[in-house]
């Protein structure tokens, strides 16, 4: 479906159709019909009453907008959604209308229809973290002995691999998915307690009921009603928040790889996408910004949800109100944030003769280390630290490599062989233990 042009930047479709009005009503009436035939089966309600409930139970038949206003009144979609039901039932049958929503309350319709939302959206989430997830594996074995410039403090530092760097995306982007993954699975539990969450109106069935309810909606069973306890969800939002900061993490690390004065890596071009409205020239960070604009959103988001847990003995004045727009708006922006940096590394060009120059243009300061470390044997930690301090300072002021200013030091010049200064800024001789980590991960 079209996603409203406020919202333009905040979700995709495919998410955006999944909290749409239809499969929102979809939901809550799912939920009441699957209640009726369950009840029906049990001998709790009349099958003629559960078969008209299930036919009234249509989309169709109701006016999302009305149902907005109205529960804009009742505080709860619930309220209103039953008493259009019931209104419809009892033009087709009114002996039926009276067996409606037969035992539960306007909290059960709202939250286990939520729960049948995210039960959608585990797959549009899956299928984006598995393709981010191969893309950047692919780019790590393509890439594992391609040098690039380490940066600390954003200033260069020792070389490190571009393998290692997206094996490192891909291990992080990995346990991410593990963590949303898992969190959701906690939340997939239909809401079945009615009133005061002992299900008292069904007498002995209430647990038959309710264990039936789960079972035709294809929902876990807890072991009591969770009305105004909303750890598992809390659980989910953090872990949707931490999801999209380590995708956040990534989109920052490209967008800084790409920019002009550094160049190594770009995202994919297509037909309207990174250019700009005055500069022709310009190929901008699209996928990133939409990352880093989830990433930037979803911390007041997860602290808003940890607030609203704060509820009231067996229901909640305003905390679970809050609910809702908290989660979906969540869900919307880790599921823009996966297909956006999905679509970055699938197209991701990495440009090794740039990341080659990167590190000439240091002129070899970043080996400054390793010369110390060769020095410290010989003259002491100190002392090698004095003199390779000078040095660097002397092929940055001189624009020289530092090799050319350390054979003129003779304090230097005695303490390493001439062959071992001369490869001293060789990145391939300085990756340390990369290719390993990039293996293990």
């Amino acid at each position: 479906m079209p996603v409203p042009l406020i919202d333009s930047l905040a979700t995709t479709e495919a998410l955006a159709a999944v909290f749409a009005n239809e499969s929102i009503l979809k939901a809550m009436l799912d939920f009441e019909a699957a209640l009726a035939h369950v009840e029906a089966r049990l001998g709790v309600i009349p099958q003629d009453a559960a078969d008209a409930i299930a036919k009234a139970a249509q989309p169709e038949f109701f006016d999302a907008h009305a149902l907005s206003r109205a529960t804009l009144r009742a505080g709860t979609p619930g309220i209103p959604l039953v008493k259009a039901l019931t209104d419809r039932v009892q033009a087709e049958n009114p002996n039926a209308a009276g067996f409606v929503h037969w035992g539960a309350t306007s909290q059960d319709v709202a939250d286990t229809a939520f729960v049948l939302l995210l039960k959608q959206v585990r797959p549009l989430l899956e299928a984006d973290h598995l393709r981010l997830i191969t893309a950047l594996e692919r780019l790590a074995n393509q890439h594992k002995d391609t040098v690039m410039l380490g940066r600390t403090l954003l200033q260069p530092a020792p070389p490190v691999t571009f393998g290692l760097k997206a094996a490192q995306w891909k291990a992080a982007a990995q346990r991410g998915w593990s963590r949303v993954n898992g969190r959701l699975s906690e939340t997939l539990l239909v809401q079945f307690g009615g009133a005061a969450g002992t299900l008292a109106a069904l007498g002995d069935q209430g647990d038959s009921v309710g264990r039936a309810l789960a079972a035709e909606l294809n929902l876990g069973y807890p072991d009591a009603p969770w009305h105004t306890y909303r750890d598992r969800l809390a659980a989910f939002v953090a872990a949707c928040g931490v999801d999209t900061g380590t995708l956040g993490k990534i989109a920052r690390d490209i967008s800084l790889l790409m920019q002009f004065e550094v160049g190594e890596v770009a995202e994919p071009r297509g037909d309207g996408r990174g250019g700009s409205s005055t500069m022709p020239h310009k190929q901008n960070p699209i996928a990133c910004s939409l990352a880093l604009a989830s990433a930037h959103r979803i911390p007041g988001l997860v602290a808003a949800f940890l607030s609203s847990m704060l509820q009231e003995h067996e229901r909640g004045v305003g905390g679970w109100q809050a609910e809702w727009p908290i989660l979906a708006d969540v869900v919307q922006a880790t599921g823009l944030a996966v297909a956006s940096m999905a679509e970055a590394a699938e197209g991701l060009t990495v440009d090794p003769s740039r990341m080659c120059a990167n590190i000439e243009a240091t002129r070899g300061v970043i080996f400054a280390e390793r010369a110390a470390l060769l020095l410290s044997a010989k003259l002491g930690r100190d002392r090698a630290h004095e003199l390779l301090s000078q040095a660097s300072r002397e092929s940055v002021s001189q624009k020289r490599r530092l090799i050319a200013i350390l054979k003129e030091i003779p304090e230097i010049a005695r303490a390493i062989a001439p062959e071992e200064l001369e490869k001293l800024d060789a990145p391939e001789e300085y990756l340390g233990a990369a290719s390993e980590f990039q293996k293990r991960i």
